[in-house]
């Protein structure tokens, strides 16, 4: 009998989501009965607003959303979006120019399946979120991770960008705020940014999801608002999920230049038709209705992302940099290596985080889920009372 032909090598090689996957052990041990905290999912602990959830719910009794509709999203959303973008990014695009995608995460794949040809280098700012390397190997390009750290709030600069630029560099990815690590780069650091990929002809995907979740008197300036000639190389990537507690309804956007939109809507048309009819049109209340209670998780983000930062920062060999957006801090702890705790010594950050669920109950992401070893990335979006208490038990454990 012939042997059976092997599976796709390219999805072999696909890593599982680094912060799904602690979650997931993370939630299996509470369901055992332990008492585990977890800072591992970038997630809002709030219910979606009420007014959404009925805007759904009266969508339910519109026959017209019980059948397909336009694969890049329904126009009314779209148009929706389109004002958003000029709202907060300071591009006035055309609805056409946008695509409603199963969340930002298919936005960001087919960001760089639109943008990025076999061979092609992206590069890749680090401390990054876990899925762009890997959107990035789907799409046979090449990640370059050029990694900036907490003595640099975690900010790449030009600087850097251009000695890690050849003649394969066609994308760059730029995100800010940031996920893992919560830093916004000043309107200066953006413009010098987009300025540097406008004169090499580089693609930037822009990650702007967390764009409403800033503190401080903080903006997370658009880059194609900072430089706004660079709009015909950028392709912005948002969703309803962080600013409206929205991660299940699964709605975000791509937006970009016509030619862009064009090829990343053909693939969408293949690959997944339009999004769910019942949570574009939930979508579509987020953005146009009232922004009060997304006001007030935004002030409890802030609440507790104090709160973190004073008591992380108690830990004799923690080092905090002051995270201005989304709802992340990103200790270095580097300082807590190469020693042994309860018995057991610890050379890297991924044995750090093993070593913090086993003996104090609590899960955090190791640094190498988003670059390289001696960090951690924990989310503050918790409970106020499993904020405080799952901070106290690593005082406790590294005291």
């Amino acid at each position: 009998m012939t042997e059976r032909a092997p599976l796709s090598r390219k999805l072999s090689a696909i890593a599982e989501s680094a912060t799904l996957k602690v979650d997931a052990k993370a939630k299996a041990l509470q369901a055992a009965g332990r008492p585990v905290i977890s800072y591992a999912a970038g997630e809002p602990d709030f219910a979606t607003p009420q007014f959404i959830v009925d805007a759904a719910a009266a969508a339910l009794h519109d026959p017209a959303n019980f059948r397909y509709t336009p694969a890049a999203g329904l126009p009314v959303l779209r148009e929706a979006i389109a004002a958003k973008t000029l709202r907060d990014s300071g591009l006035e695009v055309a609805p056409s120019q946008v695509i409603v995608t199963n969340g930002g995460k298919q936005a960001v794949y087919q960001a760089f399946q639109a943008v990025v040809n076999p061979g092609d280098e992206v590069l890749l700012p680090a401390p990054y979120w876990t899925t762009y390397p890997e959107a990035i190997a789907l799409a046979d390009g090449v990640p370059v991770e050029v990694f900036a750290g907490a003595d640099q709030d975690y900010k790449v600069t030009v600087a850097q960008l251009e000695a890690a630029r050849t003649e394969r560099t066609t994308a760059l990815v730029f995100v800010s705020p940031s996920n893992p690590t919560g830093s916004v780069y000043t309107p200066e650091e953006t413009a010098a940014i987009g300025q540097w990929a406008l004169e090499h002809g580089i693609w930037v995907i822009s990650d702007e999801i967390y764009q409403n979740l800033v503190y401080e008197g903080a903006r997370a300036i658009s880059i194609v608002e900072a430089v706004p000639e660079l709009a015909g190389q950028t392709i912005l990537v948002n969703g309803v999920a962080k600013t409206y507690a929205m991660t299940g309804w699964r709605v975000g956007w791509m937006v970009g230049p016509a030619e862009a939109i064009k090829v990343a809507g053909n693939l969408q048309s293949h690959l997944s038709s339009n999004v769910n009819n019942i949570a574009q049109r939930a979508a579509l209340a987020a953005l146009t209705g009232p922004q009060t209670e997304a006001e007030q998780m935004r002030q409890a983000f802030d609440r507790r992302r104090k709160v973190i930062v004073a008591e992380l920062s108690k830990i004799p060999g923690v080092e905090v940099p002051n995270p201005l957006g989304a709802f992340y801090v990103y200790p270095d702890v580097r300082g807590l290596l190469g020693r042994e705790w309860q018995g057991t010594r610890v050379d890297t950050s991924l044995e750090l985080a093993d070593l913090i669920l086993d003996k104090a109950e609590v899960a955090v992401v190791p640094g190498e889920a988003f670059g390289p070893s001696g960090y951690l990335r924990l989310s503050y979006a918790l409970g106020d009372d499993q904020l405080l208490e799952g901070v106290q038990r690593l005082q406790a454990l590294f005291g």
